[in-house]
């Protein structure tokens, strides 16, 4: 029988929810506990495909396609297993079930209401979890803040769950945050003082309680906690800010996090040192040497945007002994002037959007790295606007562009599938996660990779053009690799670089510390290299 811990969050949100989550999950499948995770987002949206990153920032695709939230990224890369579509549900994925079972004559002619229909449906999607991953404890995140309205029917499904799973199954762990005041110099427990008092109005009486702070939790805090939100002073665990998001787990395990969830369980496991995460978390910090890595992007102003893109710039890093300073550069800026953004570039790296805003200043990137000789890495838009240029500068045609951009454009270099022509809805209809991809022997991918077969994760609607494939072949573009069901190029290189190479998937969502990304890895290794720009 599955245990499950609930996580939730007060005060405010960005408390970090999604690594405190994932953090749990790793200690407890370091202590060889099999270990599955569940989010749940309170919005309607049905997944967060169609909404802004400045709404919503990353959107995380899964191997089988599903478009979800950031922190199942989190959860891969921490706890080293594949999340899928059923780890991550939205509000509006549960109205749709009990609508369509309201449709089909399911519920027999009741009124269908909150209780019990959706907070029912909203409970066997955790059974769901348990059951499909073989899981002995599922980890659920609840989207959102205690207080808001949308999270009231997960709030009175996780306790009517422990209603019907029993105490000794069912944990609920509380994140709240314990501001320190500098005037006064004092930590402040009554945000969480009231955080857990409108949690327990719900009828949720938290088991632990997780305090974000920015300086060390002070005897006297603990004691006014647990005194005043009905826990023991054991029960109180520091969440300290870090500059290493790694490091948390290794702060929660001496806050002595993990005995006690498997105390309160009722699970035995044995003990284990977490020497392998010490050792990368001390080799992080210590990184001496730097990199300097230009990242030319339309969302650079909101980092979630690009929050899988960035910790694998961190792996690959560490990897190499170097640690990433990246400079994340409006592309719009870049149309104004490339030579001021990009002259003191080791490498530049044009990542994934939507939308035409900024693609002539990444189209004007892509020519700077291609010119100069500088390593390149070009993701999905970026590959598209890598192979724009090449066309038009390189292969003389002169109007190349993306009917995304230019649907009248003399020279479609990308385009639409015929399938995709057809599309009307917007949501989910795009090519979306893992499909596999032949490498060309001879190519930067090859060498990165080590292999002719591999897997990478899609999230795009356009596609390279292969009317135009074999002139701008001609013209020295390596097509590098390629979907070999539907001959689809998925990688681009250009043979006389020292280091250009653009995928039209997305490597970064595979990427984690103690297996950085291939093409991350190299593409670093090569910018290392790097002994100025061509005049």
């Amino acid at each position: 029988m599955a245990k499950f811990i609930f996580v939730t969050g007060g005060v405010l949100s960005s408390l970090g929810k999604g690594i405190a989550s994932a953090s749990i999950g790793a200690l407890l499948k370091n202590r060889g506990i099999k270990v599955s995770m569940l989010k749940f987002d309170p919005y309607i949206n049905v997944d967060p495909g169609t909404m802004s990153p400045y709404q919503h920032g990353e959107v995380f695709v899964t191997r089988d396609g599903a478009e979800t939230d950031l922190d199942l990224g989190h959860y891969e890369r921490f706890i080293g297993i594949e999340m899928l579509s059923y780890n991550n549900v939205t509000a509006g994925q549960i109205y749709c079930a009990v609508i369509e079972k309201e449709r089909r004559g399911e519920y027999l002619g009741k009124t269908i209401q909150v209780v019990p229909h959706i907070t029912g449906e909203i409970q066997e999607r955790i059974r769901k979890v348990a059951i499909k991953d073989k899981a002995e404890v599922v980890i659920t995140e609840i989207g959102g803040t205690v207080g808001d309205i949308e999270s009231l029917p997960f709030l009175e499904a996780i306790r009517q769950f422990r209603l019907r799973e029993g105490r000794e199954n069912t944990l609920f762990i509380h994140l709240t945050l314990v501001p320190y005041i500098p005037s006064a110099a004092e930590l402040k427990t009554k945000p969480t003082q009231h955080s857990v008092g409108k949690l327990r109005e719900i009828g949720i009486q938290p088991d632990i309680i997780l305090c974000r702070t920015q300086v060390p939790l002070t005897q006297e805090a603990r004691e006014k906690i647990s005194l005043f939100c009905s826990v023991e002073k054991k029960d109180v665990i520091q969440a300290i800010d870090v500059d290493n998001i790694y490091e948390v787990p290794l702060r929660f395990e001496r806050e002595g996090l993990t005995d006690n969830i498997l105390e309160k369980l009722g699970l035995s496991a044995p003990e284990k040192d977490l020497k392998k995460w010490q050792v990368w978390v001390e080799r992080t910090n210590s990184l001496q040497k730097e990199v300097k890595i230009s990242i030319v992007g339309k969302y650079v102003k909101l980092k979630d945007a690009y929050k899988s893109l960035n910790e694998a710039l961190t792996h690959a890093g560490v990897a190499n002994e170097v640690k990433v300073r990246a400079r994340w550069i409006e592309a719009e800026d870049v149309e104004r002037n490339p030579e001021v953004h990009l002259s003191d570039s080791q490498g530049i790296l044009v990542p994934g959007g939507f939308g035409e805003r900024g693609i002539e200043g990444k189209i004007m990137a892509a020519q700077y790295a291609r010119e100069k000789r500088i390593p390149f890495l070009g993701i999905c838009l970026g590959m598209q606007c890598a192979v724009i240029e090449f066309a038009r500068n390189v292969a003389g045609l002169r109007e190349a562009n993306s009917t995304e951009f230019s649907p009248h454009t003399p020279h479609p270099v990308i385009d639409l599938l015929p399938e995709q022509r057809k599309v009307k809805s917007k949501g989910g209809t795009m090519r979306l996660g893992s499909y596999p991809c032949k490498l060309k022997r001879n190519s930067f991918s090859f060498q990165a990779y080590g292999r002719e077969i591999i897997y990478e994760r899609h999230r795009h609607r356009y596609e390279f053009n292969n009317h135009y494939r074999k002139v701008l072949v001609q013209r020295g573009l390596r097509i590098a690799g390629v979907f070999p069901e539907r001959n689809l190029v998925e990688i681009v290189e250009i043979s006389d670089h020292p280091w250009f190479v653009a995928t039209q998937f997305h490597p970064e969502f595979q990427s984690s510390p103690f297996s950085p990304h291939p093409l991350f890895r190299d593409f670093i290794k090569a910018a290392l290299n790097f002994n100025g720009p061509a005049k």
